[in-house]
């Protein structure tokens, strides 16, 4: 949306009636979210604000190791569960 069209919230706040499902990357490149040119703090805080209750789905490459690439999640209070295997080869413990 944002390679196409830009106002990213003026669009969100047009559709929250509609939406179900946000995905998020880093703009331009597809990688983590926490690099490029939205600022999605910001973002997450309006759909917050507004009470959006659906997914948010993150869909980009790893600049590096999988593992290291889900950082940018860790300030959200999200994280892989102790003793993953870094290489995604094998299931997690749980």
């Amino acid at each position: 949306m944002q390679l196409l069209e830009g106002h990213l919230v003026a669009t969100l706040e047009a559709n929250l009636d509609i939406l179900r499902h946000v995905q998020i990357s880093g703009v331009p490149g597809r990688h983590e979210p926490d690099v490029g040119e939205i600022h999605y703090p910001f973002i997450f805080d309006f759909l917050d604000a507004h009470g959006y209750r659906g997914w948010v789905g993150c869909e980009y490459r790893p600049k590096g190791e999988t593992m290291a690439g889900l950082g940018w999640a860790n300030s959200y209070g999200i994280a892989a569960p102790p003793g993953q295997d870094p290489d995604m080869t094998k299931p997690p413990i749980i």
